[in-house]
């Protein structure tokens, strides 16, 4: 199944995508106190099995070419990401320093967490952020968790994931206000997270397939494409950290959440590596089998940029 967030007409809501028609959820929910969005949902329907039964029944459905697609989940309460989970991305990074020949055996995920303003969905664009002038592009799977989970073990952790999408980790590899400051301790470390943290730097979508939808992640192939041209091609069998080991080991440090996201990481090819950075105007396109292509549009480049230390 394929979980959808879209507005037409006007109206926000959420639905059940088949082929190229939608199945309205709140629209078929009995009772009052329907569910407003996928959020919602996930937290009433942990199973989603009232929503299966839903959707086997109904004999209205909406064109999708009636709709413009949403993010599925707009704020989620926690947006989760893993640096550096394919050997050859941090091998083109240039920080293969401390990676073993058996990483997964020796090493432990690196997670870090992005404010939910970085969510945007398909066809939107990305904002230009003030703070940098150089804009790279990360595809990556991501997981949705489903029910809450809590020091769970990696056997466990599939039964808490409800599905998986496709997220555009955007990243600022350059930042203006490094300009005439003291050189400190961690400020590399610092300089490299802001540039997470961008609004609209975590375009999510097009859809969530559900797990059921995709029964061997490792088995998915995924590639990002600019102006039509391939830069990113991978297996997403190459993680060091399966999205399993990924949620059992979060999960020991936080509650993990219905709706929250879980990127897991980018393959090689990104711009950093080849000096190829984004341009106002370039077109963005992150396919992944089964989940669909996530297409977005990089904004102008600001007219001034931010240097605090400007006299």
């Amino acid at each position: 199944m394929k979980l959808i967030s879209y507005t037409r007409n006007g109206c926000t809501s959420f639905g059940v995508l088949i082929s190229d028609q939608i199945i309205d959820i709140p629209m078929l929910w009995p009772g009052p106190n329907n569910p407003r969005n996928l959020l919602e949902l996930l937290w009433v329907d942990e199973d989603l099995q009232k929503t299966r039964d839903l959707a086997e029944k109904a004999d209205t459905f909406i064109p999708l070419d009636q709709i413009k697609l949403l993010a599925p989940i707009a704020r989620p309460g926690k947006i989760i990401a893993l640096a550096g989970n394919y050997a050859d991305h941090i091998k083109e990074s240039g920080r293969a320093l401390g990676l073993s020949d058996a990483p997964r055996q020796t090493t432990t995920p690196r997670p870090f967490i992005m404010p939910s303003t970085c969510i945007i969905g398909p066809e939107d664009m990305i904002p230009w952020p003030v703070y940098s002038e150089q804009i790279d592009y990360e595809l990556e799977l991501a997981i949705v968790i489903g029910k809450t989970a809590k020091c769970v073990t990696p056997a466990q952790a599939l039964d808490y994931i409800l599905g998986y999408t496709i997220a555009n980790d955007v990243s600022a590899r350059s930042v203006t206000y490094k300009a005439g400051r003291a050189v400190r301790p961690w400020d590399e470390f610092y300089d490299w997270l802001n540039g997470k943290w961008a609004d609209g730097f975590c375009p999510i979508g097009p859809a969530i397939a559900t797990k059921d939808e995709i029964p061997n992640t490792a088995a998915l192939n995924m590639h990002l494409s600019v102006n039509g041209k391939i830069r990113q091609q991978a297996s997403a069998g190459q993680m060091i950290y399966s999205p399993a080991d990924t949620v059992s080991f979060i999960s020991q440090i936080m509650t993990l959440e219905p709706g929250d996201i879980i990127a897991t990481g980018t393959p090689k090819g990104v711009a950093m590596a080849t000096g190829q950075w984004l341009q106002p105007g370039d077109i963005i396109e992150c396919t992944i089998d089964a989940i669909g292509t996530l297409r977005n549009t990089l904004g102008p480049c600001p007219a001034h940029f931010y240097k605090p230390l400007e006299t």
